[in-house]
């Protein structure tokens, strides 16, 4: 019997899946053994790796399953695919959840705004609040030199004041506005005596390796980006679970097509015996 177009969709699927999954599994293997790579990248490498041969397991199992008529994998690729539902769609609910809260906020003749961790919801708080959390990301922040860009303009105090600076660039790479610092010149202030409560005034170094790596405004500034980063691949995620619900979909009626087919061949094979 000739196979049915759903087996033959998801044969192509699956192999259009099974050759992005091979470079995804390289890319993660290489970040976690480069000889110079930094501890962000060695971080990134687990998830990749992990991301990578789920694809390609899972693309196999399809492929085979389809193509093969072999109903146990089709029946394993099902399945997973239904959990990978139910994880994407908690993911991006979760998303949305942790993401409603927190902004950040314009400051009086400057182009760039401040951020308050306390703005946040608490559980992403408790992300950045957490010693060996924080230590791995300020690590990564130091090692891919977030605040060079401002180092290498080393613009005057108008260019600066009138700059747009990014949550992590605001937060990390200059002492909060409320301590009234001076502006010397790319990361370099000249610190004053202030009445400013803000613990983040101590803290603040013009040593390029310590900034203000250990503020609360640089936690804020992470805190911000993951947010805005978070939305937009929650926005993906929807995108990408419509998809795999029609692809899932396609397999049931793939699966079905072969159940139906065993149970022919079956039936046929025994008219004969």
């Amino acid at each position: 019997m000739a196979f049915r177009l759903s087996n033959n969709l998801i044969g192509v699927l699956n192999f259009v899946t099974f050759l992005l999954s091979v470079p995804i599994l390289g890319a993660g293997i290489w970040l976690g053994h480069r000889a110079d790579g930094t501890e962000c990248e060695r971080y990134l490498s687990a998830p990749v790796i992990a991301l990578g041969a789920f694809l390609l397991a899972v693309s196999l199992a399809g492929l085979v399953g389809a193509c093969c008529r072999v109903t146990w994998l089709l029946w394993a690729y099902l399945l997973a695919m239904f959990v990978l539902i139910l994880v994407l769609f908690c993911f991006t609910v979760f998303a949305f959840v942790v993401t409603n809260r927190g902004a950040g906020e314009a400051v009086s003749g400057r182009g760039y705004k401040e951020y308050r961790l306390g703005d946040y919801s608490n559980w992403l708080q408790k992300r950045v609040e957490n010693t060996r959390n924080w230590d791995r990301i300020r690590s990564c922040l130091q090692d891919s030199k977030v605040c060079k860009s401002l180092q290498d303009k080393n613009e005057t105090v108008a260019q600066f004041m009138s700059s747009s600076l990014s949550p992590i660039e605001s937060g990390c790479c200059k002492p909060p506005t409320s301590c009234g610092y001076t502006y010397v010149g790319g990361t370099d202030w000249t610190p004053v005596t202030t009445n400013s409560t803000d613990p983040d005034c101590k803290t603040w170094s013009n040593d390029a390796s310590a900034l203000c790596y250990n503020c609360q405004s640089c936690k804020a500034g992470v805190v911000a980006t993951f947010q805005r980063n978070w939305k937009r691949v929650a926005v993906v995620c929807i995108v990408f679970l419509v998809f795999i619900i029609i692809v899932y979909s396609v397999g049931c009626c793939a699966f079905r097509n072969n159940r139906r087919d065993n149970a022919y061949r079956g039936g046929w094979k025994g008219g004969y015996a």
